[in-house]
């Protein structure tokens, strides 16, 4: 009687088949899947730069219009490698990768651009931010050694659509805001919040050398008389101060150039000799500020030899735990506490300096 059943030999083909079928299944989503790019960003250890030193054989470090003294040691600012984003792709695989290496992180991409960023407004962004890093710190500098730098406040953006849209421009000096001197930005927005959003505010700036007297309808967002456009402030620096950092961008290596430049300007060595990695944001008036990714710049400051890491106190809860072997990390909140930091290494005398945890 025949209950239908393949023989031996017919059964052992099938499965074979079935075998060889799902491998090849398996291959082309395994294949397909180094194509499809995930949501996420890969934060990994980055070069770390010697400010004091050179880059391809050009010094990174250059000021003009005033005396320089030779330096020793290295200030290093560091970096992060990033995969992810606009414009670039991170795969399932990426991820496993940075997982197995261990001294990688990852977000949600989320986390770092805003939706419909593009590569291009990424990069940009990064090289404004880096160099307003660098003038901001060269006035910290010069006025720690007691210069005299003056300041104003200009349009950094014009967004369409804002209610300052085809009134200001980008690049034009504020001068006066309701006839209150536009001296920094918290007095303009300050100035801007004494209105009721749909009224006028009266303008002064300077655009191409020209005064001009100028009106803006207040915008209404959340209750509060908004303008709508981006301000920065600008300085009138003394001395002209140039930072060859290649592709590097964004803002945190502010504390490690203020630190540069005020070492380059000032006899002797304030390293003593050591060499000293770091990172954080300079603010105008020299506080320290937080950054992202200080685990992977630590690891490539230990690579490149730095044995004393300066970290903003805000970022000392990400660090702890996460030192390399052989590193010491201070906390810094300010240009001053860099400094002291510094000339404490320096000297041997560090057992006072505010470490993290």
């Amino acid at each position: 009687m025949s209950l239908g059943v393949p023989p031996p030999s017919a059964r052992g083909g099938r499965l074979a088949a079935t075998l060889l079928t799902s491998l090849f299944v398996l291959v082309v989503l395994a294949a397909g899947m180094t194509f499809v790019g995930l949501p996420y960003v890969i934060l990994s250890p980055g070069p770390a730069t010697n400010v004091l030193g050179q880059v391809d054989g050009k010094p990174v470090l250059s000021v003009q219009g005033a005396q320089t003294y030779p330096t020793q040691g290295a200030l290093d600012f560091t970096t992060v490698a990033f995969e992810g984003g606009p414009g670039r792709t991170v795969t399932i695989y990426d991820l496993a990768e940075a997982w197995w290496r261990g001294d990688s992180d990852t977000a949600p991409e989320s986390d770092y651009f805003p939706d419909d960023t593009t590569a291009d407004e990424v990069q940009e962004q990064n090289v404004e931010l880096m160099n307003e890093s660098q003038v901001v710190a060269a006035a910290t500098a010069l006025r720690a050694l007691g210069k005299q730098v003056t300041t104003h406040v200009a349009i950094a953006d014009v967004p369409d659509g804002s209610p300052a849209a085809g009134v200001l421009e980008k690049g034009d000096v504020l001068r006066s805001v309701d006839g209150i001197d536009a001296s920094d930005p918290d007095a303009v927005r300050g100035a801007v919040r004494e209105h009721r959003p749909g009224e006028k505010v009266a303008l002064v700036v300077e655009r191409d050398g020209l005064e001009k007297r100028l009106s803006v309808t207040t915008g209404d967002v959340q209750g509060q008389p908004v303008i709508g456009v981006l301000l920065r402030t600008d300085y009138d620096l003394p001395v002209s101060v140039t930072l060859n950092t290649g592709q590097v961008g964004g803002p945190s290596a502010g504390l490690m150039f203020t630190l540069a430049i005020y070492d380059a300007l000032t006899p002797g060595s304030l390293t003593g000799g050591q060499r000293i990695a770091g990172t954080g944001t300079i603010a105008d008036g020299g506080a320290v500020g937080p950054i992202s990714g200080i685990r992977q710049k630590m690891v490539g400051a230990h690579e490149a030899g730095a044995r004393w890491f300066l970290s903003p106190e805000q970022d000392c809860a990400d660090a702890v735990g996460h030192v390399p072997d052989g590193m010491t990390l201070l906390k810094v909140t300010t240009f001053d506490d860099a400094r002291t930091a510094v000339e404490g290494i320096a000297k041997g005398d560090t057992a006072g300096l505010p470490r993290c945890g």
